[in-house]
C-alpha cells in the first residue's frame, strides 16, 4: 500500500485535537506545529481524515517537494513534476501558495502564478492542449507552500475548507465557524458526560449541532458533497463508497441511541429561524429544540447539566464595558438557577474573565479567526449567590453617640429588621430627622449614599460644615463602614433639567438588587443615582401587573421600571426619554439583567411629541415626568402642572380599552386637573406607593391610578 506523506492544518490551539483525530484514522509518525500537524498514512487514512476530522481546516497530500533559488528555479522544478499522473487536460484547476521563513520569493500570488504555468505548459508541451483554471470549486485543488528556499507542492485532498460541513442554510452575523464550535465542544468535556446541554444564546446553532454530530458518532463530512480528490487521477472510488457506507452506518447507529436534551435559545427570531434551518439541514430537528429567549428567563429543564456558549464579542455591542456586564449577568442568571452544573465560556476578550464571578478550572486559548480568545470552564458553585449582608459593630455601650448617633442607630435597627424581612437591599435609613442634621441617608448595598441638604442661610457655614464632620463621623461608626464606601453629595434646589445633569465624570458603576432585577447606580456623577428609592412600590405593582402586557414608560429616566415590567414577563417594553444618556444606562440596566433589546427597545424622543406623532398601543403605561424641564436646542419647555392634562390625554390615546396608565409625580403643589377625573377613571393610591423608609416623608411623591371609563 502507497503511504503519503500528509498535512492538516488548522486554527491554533486545535493542534492536539488533531492530532488525536488523525492518530484514530490510522495516522503514524504524527508531528505537531503552530496550525499544522503533519503524518504519514495510505489513502484510506487520508479520506478518513477528510470524513472524520471534526478539527482540521485542511488536509494536504504531498505531490513534490525540492529546493528553489528563485521564481524560475520554482517554474522549471515545477513544470518537471509529472502532473499528468493527477489530472486530465479536460480537468479544471486552481493553485495557491504560502510563504513562511525567510524565502527567495516573497509574493504569494506570483508564486501561485508561476506554478500555474508550469502546469500548464507541461500539459502543452505532451499533448498540444491546456487544461482550464477555474477559480471556485475546481476539480483539482494544488497548494504550493513555501518554507525557506524549500517548495512543498501539495494536492489539497479537501478541496474547500473542511468547517463547510454542509449543513449551514443561513447564518447569522459573524457565524462561528463549524472547527471552532466542534473544538469548544470537545475542550468543554460535554461529549464525555452525555448530559444535558444548553446554549442559551444561540446564534446559527453551531455548538449544538457540533455537539449532536459528536454525540451521535456522525462523520462532520458526510453532508458534503465536494471534496479535492473527487477528480483526482489518483482517487480510489471503491475506497471512498466503502467509507461513506461505514459512516453511515454509525450515524444511524447513533441516531436510535437515547439521546440527551440539546436545548438553544436566542433572542433574536432572525438567529432562531437560521438555528433551526441549519439543524433541519443536518437532520437533527428530533434531536435539537431552539426556541426564542431572552437570558433572564433562562431555567434549568433537568437536574444537571452543561451551559455552554458563544458569547457576544465587544465587536457586536457598543462598549466593551457593556459586553462586561453581559457576561455579569449570565454568571448571575447561573448561580442563581443551574447551581452544580457545568459551565463553558467562550470569549473574546481575556481580560472580561472575573466579569462572570465565577471560578474557573481552565482557561484554553483558541482562536477566531485573528482573535485570540479563552474557552472558559469550570462549575457553577452550589451555594449559588452570595448576597451582602450588613454586619454592624459591637457598640460600646458606654460611648456618648450624641443625639444624632442614637437616633440613627435606633432607625437602623428598625429598618435593618425590615428590610431583611421585605428582602430589600436598597433603602432609606435617616431621612432629615434632626433639624440640626439635614441629611438623608440612603443604604445601596454594601454603599452608603449620604445627600446634604442646603442649610438656611441664618445658619453660620462653619457650623453646618463642623456638623456634616460630625455626621459623617457617626455614620462611619455607627455602621461601621469605611469611608471609602460613603458618597456624600450636597443638594440644593434645583431648576429645570439641572438635576439631571451631571456633577462628575468618574463614570464609576456600582451594582445592586431590587426583587429579581439588578441596576447600576451611580454616586458621584449626578445628583440622584438612578434609582428612585421612594417608586420601589411602584416598580413592584409594575413587575405584578406586567406579565403578558405590552408596557409603555414615558420619561423613563435609567429605565427602572421598563425592567421590571421585562422581569415581570412583559410581552415587551418601550422606554420614551429625550436624554441619551440615560438611554444608554437604560440600555446597560436591560443587559445586565439579561435583557435584548428585540423586546425592549428604547426611544431617544421627546416624549409629547412621540405620543402625537405615533399610534402604537400599550396595555400598561408608567408616566413619572419631570416637574419642569427645558430644551434649549427645541426650545421645548415642559410644566408638570401646566402640561399633564395633555399628557395624560395623548397617553390614554395610546392605551387599550382595559389597559392601565400609572402616573407619578414629585411636584409637592401639584394639583390633578378636575376635567381630567370626569373623563377618565382615576384613583389616588398615593398612600399605598410610599414605602415604609420614606413613612417620615409622605409627600415625597404622589401617585393615581387612570383607566378609561366603562
Amino acid at each position: 500500500m502507497e503511504h503519503f506523506n500528509l498535512v492538516a492544518t488548522c486554527a491554533g490551539g486545535l493542534e492536539t485535537l488533531v492530532s488525536d483525530e488523525i492518530r484514530r484514522c490510522g495516522g503514524v509518525d504524527i508531528e505537531a506545529s503552530t496550525g499544522v500537524v503533519s503524518w504519514c498514512g495510505g489513502l484510506e487514512e487520508a479520506y478518513r481524515s477528510c470524513l472524520w476530522s471534526r478539527f482540521s481546516s485542511r488536509i494536504f497530500l504531498e505531490i513534490a517537494s525540492f529546493s528553489i533559488k528563485n521564481e524560475e528555479d520554482l517554474y522549471s522544478r515545477s513544470l518537471d513534476v509529472r502532473w499528468y499522473k493527477h489530472l486530465e487536460v479536460t480537468t479544471t484547476f486552481a493553485v495557491n501558495c504560502t510563504i513562511s521563513g525567510t524565502s527567495p520569493i516573497t509574493h504569494n500570488r506570483y508564486a501561485a502564478l508561476k506554478v500555474k504555468d508550469a502546469l500548464v505548459d507541461s500539459f502543452r508541451n505532451l499533448t498540444g492542449e491546456r487544461p482550464n483554471v477555474k477559480g471556485e470549486k475546481p476539480e483539482v485543488q494544488i497548494h504550493v507552500h513555501i518554507d525557506g528556499a524549500r517548495a512543498t507542492l501539495f494536492l489539497d485532498l479537501s478541496g474547500e475548507s473542511l468547517h463547510r460541513r454542509g449543513y449551514r442554510a443561513s447564518g447569522t452575523i459573524a457565524p462561528l465557524k463549524e472547527t471552532l464550535g466542534a473544538a469548544i465542544v470537545a475542550l468543554s468535556g460535554w461529549p464525555e458526560h452525555k448530559e444535558t446541554l444548553i446554549d442559551p444564546m444561540c446564534g446559527s446553532g453551531t455548538l449544538l449541532i457540533e455537539a449532536a454530530l459528536m454525540f451521535g458518532d456522525s462523520a462532520p463530512g458526510l453532508s458534503r458533497n465536494y471534496f479535492g480528490f473527487l477528480v483526482w487521477l489518483g482517487h480510489d472510488e471503491q475506497l471512498w463508497q466503502n467509507l461513506i457506507d461505514e459512516a453511515m452506518q454509525r450515524e444511524e447507529f447513533g441516531l436510535e441511541k437515547k439521546w440527551p436534551l440539546l436545548i438553544g435559545y436566542d433572542s433574536d427570531p432572525v438567529a432562531v429561524s437560521a438555528a433551526r434551518k441549519n439543524i433541519i439541514k443536518a437532520g437533527l430537528e428530533e434531536q435539537i429544540q431552539v426556541k426564542q429567549a431572552d437570558l433572564a428567563t433562562l431555567a434549568p429543564p433537568t437536574k444537571d447539566g452543561m451551559v455552554l456558549s458563544n458569547l457576544p464579542y465587544g465587536e457586536r455591542l457598543s462598549e466593551a464595558g457593556t459586553v462586561a456586564y453581559l457576561y455579569r449577568a449570565f454568571g448571575r442568571v447561573l448561580k442563581r438557577k443551574f447551581p452544580g452544573w457545568r459551565v463553558g465560556a467562550f470569549i473574546s476578550n481575556p481580560d472580561l474573565t472575573d466579569s462572570f464571578t465565577l471560578a474557573w478550572d481552565k482557561k484554553d486559548k483558541l482562536f477566531n479567526g485573528s482573535i485570540s480568545c479563552r474557552l472558559l470552564s469550570g462549575e457553577v458553585p452550589l451555594d449559588g449567590v452570595a448576597e451582602f449582608v450588613w454586619q454592624l459593630p459591637a457598640y460600646d455601650q458606654k460611648a456618648e453617640l450624641g443625639e444624632f448617633g442614637n437616633r440613627l442607630k435606633k432607625n437602623l435597627k428598625n429598618m435593618l429588621k425590615w428590610a431583611g424581612k421585605e428582602k430589600i437591599s436598597c433603602f432609606r435609613i435617616y431621612d432629615r430627622d434632626l433639624p440640626d442634621f439635614n441629611l438623608s441617608i440612603d443604604i445601596y448595598a454594601k454603599w452608603v449614599h449620604v445627600q446634604e441638604y442646603a442649610a438656611p442661610k441664618t445658619i453660620d457655614q462653619g457650623v453646618a460644615k463642623a456638623r456634616l464632620s460630625e455626621a459623617l463621623g457617626t455614620i462611619r461608626e455607627v455602621l461601621g463602614i469605611r469611608s471609602n464606601r460613603i458618597f456624600i453629595k450636597k443638594r440644593e434646589r434645583q431648576k429645570g433639567a439641572k438635576q439631571y445633569e451631571k456633577k462628575n465624570t468618574k463614570r464609576k458603576m456600582y451594582e445592586v438588587q431590587e426583587g429579581e432585577c439588578s441596576f447600576l447606580v451611580n454616586f458621584t456623577d449626578y445628583l440622584d443615582t438612578g434609582l428612585f428609592l421612594d417608586h420601589r412600590p411602584v416598580r413592584k405593582k409594575i413587575f405584578e401587573e406586567s406579565r403578558g402586557k405590552r408596557f409603555l414608560n414615558l420619561y423613563g429616566y435609567t429605565g427602572t421600571a421598563s425592567v421590571h415590567a421585562a422581569m415581570g414577563g412583559a410581552a415587551s417594553t418601550s422606554t420614551v426619554d429625550l436624554s441619551l444618556n440615560y438611554l444608554n444606562w437604560t440600555r446597560t440596566n436591560f443587559v445586565l439583567n439579561g435583557l435584548s433589546e428585540k423586546n425592549n427597545i428604547v426611544i431617544k424622543e421627546d416624549c409629547l411629541q412621540w405620543l402625537k406623532e405615533g399610534d402604537s398601543r400599550f396595555d400598561l403605561i408608567f408616566i413619572d415626568p419631570p416637574t419642569f424641564s427645558n430644551t434649549k436646542k427645541e426650545k421645548r419647555v415642559f410644566d408638570v402642572q401646566r402640561d399633564h392634562k395633555l399628557l395624560l390625554t395623548l397617553a390614554m390615546n395610546r392605551l387599550e380599552k382595559n389597559g392601565l396608565v400609572i402616573f407619578s409625580t414629585n411636584y409637592r403643589r401639584f394639583k390633578l386637573d378636575e376635567s381630567l377625573i370626569e373623563m377618565y377613571a382615576i384613583v389616588n393610591i398615593s398612600g399605598k406607593t410610599i414605602p415604609y423608609d420614606f413613612s417620615r416623608n409622605k409627600k415625597i411623591h404622589s401617585c393615581w391610578e387612570v383607566r378609561h371609563r366603562a
